[in-house]
């Protein structure tokens, strides 16, 4: 018997990937618009002048806290409705290391991630917006 194949324009990498009708009549949130240009601005204007205190954890926290609400508030006046929002900020010591992060998802076409990076002598943030479409 001969191998069986398949003929479709998919490739085969995306044949058993599901597909949704509605994709392309859903609008998209799109992170490049305003998002990535105001999160480097924030992170900018609330940590440039900041150093890290590991004796100081609840400074830490709200920052971090205050970071992460910020870019939420960035991505509610961008698209208000039919998404849900995550953000995920990370802050620590900066000692010249390095780091490295990525992410592996399922995504729709209108769902989307964009990350920005801010480091100084002290410290390194990072936050991490998803918006995930939802109805």
């Amino acid at each position: 018997m001969s191998p069986s194949t398949t003929s479709s324009s998919t490739p085969a990498s995306e044949a058993f990937l599901p597909q949704s009708p509605t994709t392309n009549q859903r609008s998209k949130f799109d992170p490049q618009s305003t998002l990535s240009s105001t999160l480097s601005h924030l992170l900018d204007s609330k940590l440039k002048n900041q150093s890290w205190d590991k004796n100081d954890k609840e400074k830490n926290r709200s920052l971090s806290k205050s970071i992460a609400e910020a870019a939420k508030a960035t991505m509610l006046e961008i698209q208000p409705k039919g998404f849900k929002y995550v953000v995920q900020t990370q802050l620590q010591e900066n000692l010249g290391q390095g780091g490295r992060a990525d992410l592996a998802c399922h995504w729709e076409d209108t769902d989307s991630v964009t990350q920005e990076i801010f480091a100084n002598d002290s410290l390194i943030c990072t936050v991490i917006c998803f918006a995930i479409r939802v109805a």
